[in-house]
């Protein structure tokens, strides 16, 4: 599609505002390539606040499409500083959303499969909602180093299995327009194409949504983008975490085709709010000192999606048992990344 050639004095982003701001008869939707070059304008800087602030609640006010994800998606991609040699990586884990209801359970399914030999590569963004706790606090309180660069990342994957890096690190340009959250009282898009752009190209990726109906946008996204295998559901606060009292859509990406499958709950009854979330709970929890079957079953329960969706298991049922018997058999004494 041609763009109108702008005019002397007209600023080059201002065409990609225009497209979406014209109005309900004459605005249209980013394509992918538009939503792609706008993203890499934004990486690179070119872009004034006034502009990127219009941009991104005129795409929130819409809701993006899913060629406008993946373009936005691959734009970021695109202007990643990725160093040489990155070791290749099973599960790209997105970590966007803090927990504030229930222990982050997740983080203990992700460390377990590290444990078992699948690479896990997990990234977020951190403090934007008051009252929730975030990746890193987490890991902090289990003696798991964050990683605060790629190389750093890799020396982390290469030992243990297990990297997190939080956007600021990840892609500074990325940090600072999810930033802007605070300035424009709304969440913007990005916050859902962060979650999908897979940086360092893991064989398989990973997401917790808060809201269903993004469920498709990333399934249908994640294809534009090439992405052969991904799995996306309603998970826990909106991370990916099992709430393992409900049952559980998926939905998925094998072998670039797209389909839904159908969880049964694991547990009965109904799981109350945890009145205060104690993290050294979660060391207490691989070590064995408590056991609670609720937590066994979401840490259990998560994995279990990944070793569906990754391959690892022909069925759902295959795969809650194949992940039962990995939480089962942990090595109790040791965490991934522990110093």
């Amino acid at each position: 599609m041609s763009h109108s050639a702008p005019s002397p004095q007209e600023h080059p982003f201002a065409q990609y505002v225009r497209i979406l701001g014209k109005g309900p008869n004459l605005s249209r939707p980013l394509t992918l390539d538009e939503a792609r070059a706008a993203m890499g304008m934004i990486m690179q800087g070119q872009v004034e606040q006034a502009q990127l602030g219009a941009f991104l609640c005129l795409l929130r006010v819409k809701t993006e499409l899913p060629e406008e994800a993946a373009g936005l998606a691959l734009g970021i991609k695109d202007h990643l500083n990725l160093p040489a040699n990155l070791p290749a990586i099973d599960v790209d884990w997105a970590s966007y959303a803090g927990k504030s209801r229930q222990l982050p359970y997740y983080i203990l399914a992700a460390l377990c499969l590290a444990q078992h030999g699948i690479s896990v590569f997990m990234h977020g963004a951190e403090g934007h909602t008051a009252g929730r706790v975030y990746t890193s606090e987490v890991l902090a309180a289990l003696g798991v180093p964050v990683a605060e660069s790629f190389a750093q990342a890799a020396e982390h994957l290469n030992r243990h299995k297990f990297a997190y890096m939080t956007l600021e690190h990840l892609s500074p340009p990325l940090h600072q327009v999810m930033g802007l959250r605070q300035l424009l009282g709304l969440r913007s898009p990005i916050h859902t194409v962060a979650r999908m752009v897979n940086p360092l190209n893991a064989a398989f990726s990973i997401n917790g949504v808060t809201h269903p109906p993004y469920m498709p946008v990333h399934q249908q996204g994640s294809r534009l983008m090439g992405e052969r295998a991904m799995a996306v559901f309603k998970g826990d606060g909106g991370e990916v975490e099992r709430r393992p009292e409900k049952p559980c859509e998926v939905m998925f990406l094998q072998d670039g085709e797209a389909g839904a499958e159908d969880w049964p709950a694991l547990v009965s009854g109904v799981r109350e709010k945890e009145e205060s979330l104690d993290l050294a709970r979660l060391t207490a929890l691989w070590s064995g000192e408590v056991v609670d079957e609720m937590a066994a079953a979401a840490i259990a329960g998560t994995m279990a999606i990944v070793l569906r969706y990754s391959g690892r298991a022909q069925s759902v049922a295959e795969a809650e048992g194949a992940a039962q018997v990995m939480w089962r058999d942990r090595i109790k004494t040791a965490l991934p990344g522990r110093a």
